[in-house]
Formats: structure tokens, C-alpha cells, sequence
């Protein structure tokens, strides 16, 4: 791994950067650090104990990975997941996209939802949607409006938005 020093400058740093993070699908062995991710992320964060009042536990996430009913990826730096993204084949739901608040403004975001938007596409998927709040001052808003997402009209139970992304169309084999 590349360290900046002082003498390098920005350009070094920024290569540093790229070279520290590594961006792959999602492991099972990834498991325990996605919940550990969840709750430290800086908007949002959902705990553990949150998310199993939800029904997301590691054996369930383990169990929908392992039957390929979802797909995620992740950025690690050093061996250590640093955000995700996952998805849902038959839905085309986005689930989450969380990333350490040390590692924003890096892209990381854009790139694991790009990946797993792209591999739901490759699926098949003709709707790719997520929920996400409808409050303006949360960061969210902005990230997913500034990437094409768009309000469809629907909203959750709990006031977010349904926001979906214009996919284009697959070309047809003949």
C-alpha cells in the first residue's frame, strides 16, 4: 500500500486513495462488518437491536445472500468493509447504501449503488427503486435526485419517498 508523505503532495494522496480502496461483491464473511457499518453511519444509523425489529438479522441477511435472492457490493480499505450497497433480484429494491462518515465524498456511494443498480439491470429488472426521506436537508435527498432518481408519487408508512431510476431499455437478441 501506497502511504502519502509530505514531499508527494495531493496528486500522491489522491492515488494513495484509490489504491487503498478496493470495491467487490458482497462475502458472507462481510456479514457481521455491514451491521457494524449500519450503525455508524452518520445519517440514520440503525443498530443491531433496530434492524432485528425489522427482521434484518445476520442469518437472515446470510440466508438471502446465500439463496441469491439479493446482491451487494462493498469498498474495503485495508481488508475492512468501509460502505455497501444491496439490492433485491425479484423486487428491484435497493435495500441500503451505507458508508462510514470518515469515507464520504470520496464516490464510494455512487459507485456500490451504480454496481448493484447495474447488476439488478443485468437480472432483468424493469423497475429499480429505493425509499428514501423526503426531507430536503437530509443528505440523501440530494445524493439520489443528483444521480437521475426520481419521486414516482409513492410513499412508505413511514413518510419516505419511493424514488425510482429510469433504466434504459435491454437490447433484444434475436
Amino acid at each position: 500500500m501506497v502511504r502519502p508523505t509530505p514531499s508527494r503532495g495531493r496528486k500522491a494522496e489522491a492515488l494513495s486513495t484509490a489504491i487503498e480502496l478496493v470495491f467487490r461483491e458482497t462475502r458472507l464473511s462481510d456479514i457481521e462488518a455491514l451491521f457494524e457499518v449500519r450503525a455508524r453511519t452518520r445519517q440514520n444509523p440503525l443498530s443491531r437491536a433496530d434492524l432485528a425489529q425489522l427482521g434484518i438479522t445476520p442469518e437472515s441477511t446470510a440466508a438471502a445472500f446465500g439463496s441469491g435472492t439479493i446482491v451487494g457490493f462493498v469498498c474495503t480499505r485495508d481488508d475492512c468493509v468501509v460502505g455497501f450497497c444491496s439490492g433485491e433480484f425479484d423486487s428491484g429494491e435497493i435495500l441500503v447504501l451505507a458508508v462510514l462518515p470518515d469515507f464520504e465524498g470520496r464516490g464510494i456511494g455512487k459507485q456500490l449503488l451504480s454496481s448493484v443498480v447495474a447488476r439488478l439491470h443485468q437480472a432483468g429488472a424493469r423497475r429499480v427503486w429505493l425509499a428514501a426521506a423526503a426531507d430536503p436537508t437530509v443528505r440523501a435527498h440530494g445524493f439520489y435526485r443528483a444521480l437521475g432518481w426520481r419521486p414516482n408519487g409513492e410513499r412508505t408508512s413511514n413518510g419516505d419517498e419511493i424514488l425510482e431510476l429510469h433504466l434504459p431499455s435491454r437490447p433484444r437478441i434475436t
